[in-house]
C-alpha cells in the first residue's frame, strides 16, 4: 500500500534537500522555520508525497510532550514563564543550565507573543502525518538539551555569562509575519539566537554546529536499509533501501549536507565537562542575588505588616495602655 502511494518523482517544496546513502537510502530533509504556518504545509506536502519508512524531527525527549499538546495550551505554556517554571528547570538541569533554558524559553515566549503563533507547529504535523503512514516510525534526532546547556555553559567565561544572559533578559524587538516567512532561508528562532551568539564562537559551536552533527548522525541511523519479512529462517535475509524524512530548523540544513558524507562520532559531543571557576563563581552570584532578593522581599512585607498592625485602632489602644502602665511605675 505504502509503495503504491510513494510517488516516483515526488513533486517537493522548495525546502526540501535530498540526500541519499551509500546503500541507496533517500533522506528528504524539510528545513523549516518554528514559526510559519508555511514550513507546516511544506512538511505535509512532503510526507504525503514520499510515504517514508521513518520520520525524524528536531526534538528531544525532554521536548516532546509538545507533539500532544494543542496550539492553544502551547500558546498559554509558552507565554508563561514563573518562578514554578523556573525552580522546576533548575532541578531537572541544574542551576546554570535551567536559567540558560528558561532565558531562551524567554526568546521563543518573546516571539509567541509577537505573532500570537505557538512554537514547533511543524514537528506537531509530522508526527500526525507519520501516524497516517503505514508502519512509519516516528524519531527524535535531537541531542538531550540538557546536554547542550550544560556545554554551553562550559563553553563560556564568567563575563560572556554575564553579557548573554544580559541581552536575553531584555530582548524586546518586535517581530512581524513577514520576517518568519523571510526567514526561511534561516530560521527565525536562530537567527535571533545566531546574532545575540554571533560574538561567541563557542558558545555557536555547542548550540548549532554540534547540534548539526548529532542531527546528521541520527538522520544516517534512520536510514539504514530495512530487513524484509522472511517466511522461513531458513530463507536468506533481503533488504531495500529506506525512505526517511527529516525535520528540522532551516538553520541546521547546510551543517547536515556539510557533514554528511563524513564519519561521525557522537561520543564527544555528548560528554558534560566539568564546571569550570567562572561557572562556579556565576552560579553563587545567581544564588546569592536570589536569596537578596528573597531576604529583601520579606524585609519589605515584614516592615509593612509591622506598621500595618501598628496602624490598627486595637493596637494603638494597646500601645497606649502600655505607656500609661509604665508611667505609672
Amino acid at each position: 500500500m505504502k509503495m503504491k502511494k510513494r510517488q516516483k518523482k515526488p513533486t517537493l517544496p522548495s525546502t526540501v534537500t535530498e540526500l541519499d546513502t551509500e546503500d541507496g537510502s533517500k533522506v528528504y530533509v524539510v528545513g523549516t522555520a518554528h514559526f510559519s504556518d508555511s514550513s507546516k504545509k511544506d512538511v505535509v506536502k512532503t510526507i504525503q508525497e514520499v510515504q517514508p519508512d521513518v520520520v525524524v524531527v528536531e526534538l528531544c525527549q525532554y521536548r516532546v510532550s509538545m507533539l500532544k499538546m494543542d496550539e492553544k495550551t502551547l500558546l498559554k505554556e509558552a507565554k508563561e514563564i514563573n518562578l514554578e517554571k523556573l525552580q522546576q528547570a533548575i532541578k531537572q538541569n541544574g542551576v546554570m543550565s535551567g536559567l540558560m533554558q528558561m532565558l531562551l524559553l524567554k526568546v521563543s515566549a518573546h516571539i509567541t507573543e509577537q505573532l500570537g503563533m505557538a512554537p514547533g507547529g511543524e514537528f506537531r504535523e509530522a508526527f500526525k502525518e507519520a501516524s497516517k503512514v503505514p508502519f512509519c516510525k516516528f524519531h527524535l534526532g535531537d541531542r538531550p538539551i540538557p546536554v547542550t546547556f550544560k556545554r554551553a555553559i562550559a563553553a563560556l567565561s564568567f563575563w560572556q555569562k554575564v553579557k548573554l544572559a544580559w541581552g536575553l533578559c531584555f530582548l524586546s524587538d518586535p517581530i512581524s509575519k513577514d520576517d518568519v516567512e523571510k526567514c526561511k532561508q534561516k530560521d527565525l528562532l536562530e537567527q535571533m539566537m545566531a546574532e545575540m551568539i554571533g560574538e561567541f564562537p563557542d558558545l555557536h559551536r555547542t548550540i548549532v554546529s554540534e547540534r548539526d552533527i548529532y542531527l546528521t548522525y541520527m538522520l544516517k541511523q534512520a536510514a539504514k536499509q530495512i530487513e524484509l519479512p522472511r517466511a522461513s529462517e531458513t530463507e536468506p535475509r533481503k533488504y531495500i533501501p529506506a525512505v526517511v524524512v527529516g525535520v528540522v530548523g532551516m538553520g541546521h540544513v547546510p551543517g547536515i549536507e556539510k557533514n554528511w558524507n563524513s564519519d561521525l562520532n557522537i561520543q564527544e559531543i555528548m560528554s558534560v565537562p566539568p564546571p569550570s571557576a567562572s561557572s562556579k563563581i556565576f552560579k553563587f552570584v545567581i544564588k546569592a542575588t536570589v536569596f537578596g532578593l528573597m531576604g529583601y522581599g520579606c524585609y519589605r512585607i515584614g516592615q509593612r505588616t509591622v506598621q500595618f498592625i501598628l496602624s490598627m485602632p486595637a493596637a494603638q489602644s494597646y500601645l497606649q495602655k502600655l505607656t500609661e502602665i509604665k508611667s505609672q511605675h
